[in-house]
């Protein structure tokens, strides 16, 4: 078992000197989780464009709250994600207006650099949307569950610990979530299996 150094701090100590106004520390947790919470938004969107927003809100609300919350375990990263479901289910209240400005607004030719990148990143989009048509109909909890441990990865208990529920009641959300998964999708086969969606870090 390692132990961190001083040039190397654990995400406990990180958030212990920017809760003392350390912005260095800070950006040093932006750093070593930013590219984890991109991706949880980009598959709670299905849009890498919106998911770029999410992050920077996601990392001012933990700066804004950065006094208030102490880190209970060694990684930051569980509740970071937590915090980008909450912004982005905060988004979400304001789309269908949101959408309805864009549509009076003319489409702006694509920018003709790096066009394999882009048709690669549409790509994406569009197995990340069908994925998400049937996870909406999930319940929240379950989507919660789903979207933290099996998306981004993190530990059962991790996730326990952030919702504020037995580990038992993670994995049994978890469960539930990829049975009705498994059942939504044979009934609707233009849906992409869940495991095909393995994107890479943007």
């Amino acid at each position: 078992m390692t132990t961190e150094s001083a040039d190397d701090p654990d995400d406990q100590e990180l958030w212990s000197r920017a809760a003392s106004g350390d912005g260095f520390a800070f950006g040093q947790l932006f750093d070593r989780h930013a590219k984890a919470v991109y991706n949880h938004c980009f598959r709670l969107t299905a849009s890498w464009a919106a998911a770029e927003d999410h992050l920077q809100n996601t990392f001012l609300v933990a700066w804004r709250k950065r006094d208030s919350l102490r880190i209970e375990h060694s990684s930051a990263l569980p509740w970071l994600l937590t915090v980008a479901a909450n912004v982005v289910r905060g988004d979400r209240r304001s789309v269908a207006r949101r959408l309805r400005l864009f549509q009076r607004v003319p489409v702006e030719a694509p920018i003709p650099d790096h066009a394999d990148q882009v048709a690669e990143r549409v790509d994406d989009q569009r197995r990340m949307a069908d994925v998400l048509e049937a996870v909406n109909r999930l319940p929240r909890n379950e989507r919660e569950a789903l979207a933290m441990c099996v998306w981004s990865g993190v530990s059962y208990a991790d996730a326990a610990l952030v919702l504020g529920i037995a580990e038992g009641s993670v994995r049994a959300r978890v469960s539930k979530a990829k049975s009705r998964l498994g059942k939504l999708m044979a009934t609707q086969p233009q849906v992409v299996p869940l495991a095909a969606v393995t994107t890479e870090d943007r």
